[in-house]
């Protein structure tokens, strides 16, 4: 994958010549999942985030198909476990404000489908209800202990980039 400069006059040229490794040419691609995020070629984040969207839907229907009959009190417990675990939305810079929309909108449909809520019934009373956290709490608290590990980490080399602001 070959990364534009942000700047158009810095570009060098259009085209680069084909890589070999080993044997094997590597291909130019426009996007690539390492480490379970998707990583495109204009650095966006909403192809993660839509990867993310279709994650949460399948996650609470796995978990309402096989716990739809438990207590309330253990379809909590799972919702926390399963569907709330959002690693790396800490990392999310670049995204168009309509696909963090869908996301916030997947939370609370997921929220409604699992707990067994009609569609019209207030996102606000539900949370309150049983107790978990509004999408907006989430991606703050997400994001704070992201940047207190950061500030934290006793590599040097983050260190470093961290007392520049990087």
């Amino acid at each position: 994958m070959v990364f534009a400069p942000y700047n158009r006059a810095n570009i060098v040229s259009a085209s680069f010549p084909q890589f070999k490794l080993g044997s094997s040419y590597l291909q130019y691609v426009q996007k690539f999942k390492y480490l379970g995020h998707i990583i495109d070629q204009h650095l966006s984040d909403d192809d993660d985030i839509l990867r993310e969207v279709s994650n949460m839907f399948v996650r609470t229907n796995i978990l309402r198909r096989k716990f739809s009959s438990c207590s309330i009190n253990v379809k909590i417990q799972l919702f926390k476990s399963y569907c709330l675990c959002l690693y790396g939305t800490a990392l999310w810079r670049c995204y168009k404000l309509g696909t963090m929309k869908k996301l916030k909108s997947a939370y609370n449909r997921c929220l409604k489908i699992f707990f067994g809520y009609g569609r019209r019934y207030s996102v606000t009373q539900l949370l309150l209800e049983l107790g978990l956290p509004s999408w907006n709490t989430l991606i703050i608290n997400s994001q704070t202990v992201f940047a207190k590990s950061w500030r934290n980490c006793a590599n040097r080399l983050v260190s470093h980039m961290c007392m520049l602001g990087l």
